[in-house]
């Protein structure tokens, strides 16, 4: 990889030896990046301490004689402050940031998956919208940009479109990856879930549109949490990975 510079939002910082850090950041250009920080761990002189994670930093890379590139310089554009103050935002946020930096191959463009993350936090920052509404809106998006979208519009083993099935409690089977119709329902779905009619219509409007409209749409209690414990279950068994931040989350949710 040649030298380069860009914007970037932190996802993941650890610790490198005695003196460094590798940092994972995510840019509209590159997609995921990790480099090294040399110095950053003891050296608050050396980058500030900016490299915080959410931070959006702009960022000058240069080519390193190992696979990752060495960072050579950072300054900071966004901190997204209110979420890093805030122990509820910030447990959503790194929540976002791991699924991103979890599926995220290094080096694969994916703006419009920065712009979904950026726009998120930019709502988190500003409290103006709830951190659960804006965690399904991400959720359903990002798995529509990443190409493992559920199936909620038909039975997934007869066709029947969801509309025409009668009953207002439906079951999603996470193998299979959609809804299925109770005339489909056996003792063989053993990950199923439940979700009303009405949470799954929501859901499917969520998933198209104007993101500023999306993130205004109000669900009731209940819809919130069917949502939420849908997106996230789905989300993990189709990733294939332990999401660590998740289990923080729903400690916190309780």
């Amino acid at each position: 990889m040649s030298d380069f510079s860009t914007t970037a939002i932190l996802l993941k910082r650890i610790e490198y030896g005695d003196n460094d850090l590798i940092i994972t950041f995510f840019t509209p250009e590159k997609g995921k990046i990790s480099a090294i920080a040399k110095h950053a761990k003891k050296s608050v002189r050396r980058f500030g301490g900016i490299l915080e994670i959410f931070s959006v930093l702009k960022l000058v890379c240069r080519n390193g004689r190992g696979k990752l590139p060495y960072l050579q310089e950072a300054s900071l554009a966004h901190t997204f402050s209110n979420i890093r103050c805030n122990i509820r935002k910030a447990v959503y946020a790194s929540y976002w940031a791991e699924l991103i930096n979890e599926w995220l191959e290094q080096d694969q463009k994916q703006e419009e998956l920065y712009m979904l993350f950026w726009h998120v936090l930019e709502k988190l920052d500003s409290g103006l919208i709830s951190e659960e509404m804006l965690s399904i809106l991400f959720q359903m998006r990002f798995m529509s940009i990443s190409g493992f979208c559920p199936n909620l519009t038909h039975c997934c083993t007869c066709g029947i479109e969801m509309d025409k099935i009668r009953e207002n409690r439906l079951v999603f089977d996470l193998e299979q990856g959609g809804i299925v119709c109770n005339n489909c329902v056996t003792d063989a779905l053993i990950r199923r879930i439940f979700m009303s009619k009405g949470t799954i219509k929501q859901l499917l409007w969520l998933d198209c549109g104007d993101l500023e409209k999306a993130a205004r749409i109000r669900f009731s209690p209940q819809s919130l949490k069917e949502s939420l414990y849908f997106l996230e279950s789905f989300v993990s068994y189709h990733l294939g990975k332990t999401i660590r931040s998740l289990d923080v989350l729903r400690q916190l949710r309780q």
